[in-house]
């Protein structure tokens, strides 16, 4: 039971190109968004549809494979946790971050 804890799966479209950053030891994290959509029929009948971002992050030989490969628009599929956070901004003012760490990805778009 406890591998299906704090497990989140989506498939999405990539928001941007992934943003590649290099700390510590030559160690690399990928950050970059997803948006995921539903679709629905409001009361007057007519389809709607609300779209969801969703920040994700990853880490280690993963990140080679993202900046190599991953690109605005591609559809992607995540799996991974959740990790909330908090910090200041540069105001003072306290922020909250919700974000996805992966576990895997696959790329549903071939590369162009």
């Amino acid at each position: 039971m406890s591998a299906i804890r704090n497990q989140v799966q989506l498939i999405g479209n990539l928001g941007q190109k992934p943003e590649i950053k290099t700390f510590g030891d030559n160690q690399k994290v990928a950050t970059f968004t997803i948006a995921t959509s539903d679709y629905y029929t409001d009361n007057k009948g007519e389809r709607k549809q609300e779209t969801q971002w969703h920040r994700v992050v990853a880490f280690g030989k993963q990140v080679e494979t993202i900046e190599k490969y991953l690109d605005k628009g591609m559809q992607v599929a995540v799996t991974g946790k959740l990790k909330h956070s908090e910090y200041n901004d540069k105001d003072g003012n306290k922020r909250y971050s919700t974000d996805i760490v992966v576990n895997d990805f696959i790329m549903l778009d071939k590369k162009v």
